[in-house]
């Protein structure tokens, strides 16, 4: 990466931890924190939503309108981590610990390099893009007033994704979810106050929430920062003035691209089956929007072992510890397999009561009950399907994952969906939902057999030799 002479030493328990001890412990240390900081990131979605509701159906319209726009984002802050997290965890793997110090210090500056490149593009064509979208005349003015500050500010949040690859990566679990809960924890106090008000202030209606979510960014950056300067990876000129930028940006890059694609066509799929199932009246979509609210909530300690893989098989990967990354994938296949069957289950008994939480349309209710008797049962294969493109990334092999990912969803989902509902209606949509994570699973852990056995079988080979 960096052309100056680099340590290739074995690795030892300060540069790359996770190459030593117990794989099980490994797996539990850096996905338990993980599951909180998942959690609250998603839980500000809701919070935006629930206090924008309040002001009328213009603003709640509005924001359903910017909620995918900015999911689609996100997924771009998702693939700097992952890119980060891969190029950082076999550098250190490896024993290369400049290397690694190089990728960090890179990774934060390209971060903040392509936030500013998409901050202006989203700032210019953000009036045109929503128009794109079909949104209202009444809704645009809102939708403008809360994109501006989103816009301008973007870069801050792959600044946060940056920082937050950069410690995944050196197996740093708590300290990258630090990050995460305190973007989010900004979030839940600012936005009451800067939405409705409080304290004598009015308060802003919805440009508050951007507000709230552009404070949030900030204080993320700010603890970002100060975790990674307090790290063994800081920040520093030195690693930027001796690296190589063609061979550092472009290990980032090779993993950051397709992982931040791979990351967006799921939403894209479910998008196209949210639009099918539309033929089937309000009541349909309804109760397959609560049908998703409550999957996105089930399989949170799923997302967050898919988060915490790349860590521990990047490193042992580079250090070329075949055996420990055998286990750790035979271990996490395990716990998606238990915790998914487990999760359908408590969902499918109480279908009823968990749908009935979120709406009184008693035919949205049967919808969402519906999708709970026939989607749940993919929630195993949805896991072992994420927890594999994990595994993909952190060896240098995003693409792989990219493929896979478009395949379920153009090749399986979509199709099954299409030719079904005419004779099965909302079930079709429902069982493509199914069949596309089971085809999808099957393939990940197939190619993914076959990644880890040739792996292994040219290092005997060229052990021999």
């Amino acid at each position: 990466m960096a052309e100056t002479h680099h340590d290739q030493s074995k690795p030892d328990s300060d540069s790359a931890k996770l190459v030593h001890g117990s794989i099980a412990g490994h797996i539990f240390r850096q996905t338990y924190p993980v599951v909180f900081g998942v959690a609250a990131i998603m839980s500000i979605g809701i919070i935006d939503a629930y206090f924008v509701g309040n002001l009328g159906p213009d603003n709640l319209a509005a924001i359903s309108f910017i909620f995918p726009v900015t999911t689609a984002l996100s997924s771009l802050g998702v693939g700097v981590i992952a890119g980060t997290s891969s190029v950082v965890s076999r550098a250190l793997g490896k024993g290369d610990d400049e290397a690694a110090a190089e990728a960090a210090n890179v990774a934060v500056l390209l971060s903040f390099v392509i936030g500013v490149a998409i901050a202006a593009a989203l700032y210019f064509g953000r009036t045109q893009l929503f128009e794109l979208m079909q949104a209202e005349e009444a809704q645009l003015g809102l939708i403008d007033a809360y994109m501006v500050p989103f816009a301008l500010a973007f870069p801050l949040l792959l600044l946060v994704m940056g920082f937050n690859g950069v410690l995944r990566g050196q197996g740093a679990a708590k300290r990258s979810t630090a990050i995460l809960i305190s973007f989010a924890a900004a979030n839940w106090v600012l936005d009451p106050i800067l939405i409705n008000g409080a304290f004598g202030f009015e308060g802003l209606g919805i440009v508050g929430a951007s507000y709230a979510t552009v404070a949030g960014w900030a204080l993320g950056c700010a603890v970002g920062f100060w975790l990674m300067q307090t790290g063994q990876l800081p920040f520093h000129p030195r690693h930027l003035a001796r690296c190589d930028w063609r061979a550092s940006v472009t290990a980032l890059a090779r993993v950051a691209g397709p992982a931040s694609f791979s990351n967006a066509i799921n939403p894209i799929g479910l998008s196209v089956l949210t639009a099918m199932i539309a033929a089937e009246g309000a009541s349909a979509v309804a109760g397959f929007g609560i049908g998703g609210r409550l999957q996105t909530f089930a399989v949170v300690p799923l997302l967050a072992l898919s988060s915490s893989i790349g860590a521990i098989v990047g490193q042992n990967w580079g250090a070329e510890e075949m055996g420990r990354v055998r286990r750790a994938l035979m271990i996490s296949f395990g716990f998606c397999v238990v915790y998914g069957l487990a999760a359908a289950a408590v969902l499918f008994v109480g279908r009823d009561w968990f749908s009935s939480r979120f709406s009184d349309d008693a035919a949205a209710v049967q919808a969402s009950v519906r999708y709970l008797q026939i989607a749940v049962w993919g929630y195993a294969a949805y896991g072992l399907l994420i927890v594999a493109n994990g595994v993909f990334n952190a060896i240098d092999r995003a693409g792989v994952a990219l493929a896979l990912s478009v395949a379920r969803v153009l090749l399986v989902m979509v199709p099954f969906a299409w030719v079904l509902r005419g004779s099965w209606g909302a079930d079709a949509i429902y069982a493509a939902e199914l069949a596309s994570n089971l085809a999808g699973a099957a393939a990940s852990l197939l190619v993914c057999a076959m990644a880890v056995g040739l792996f292994g079988m040219k290092r005997r080979a060229e052990a021999a030799t």
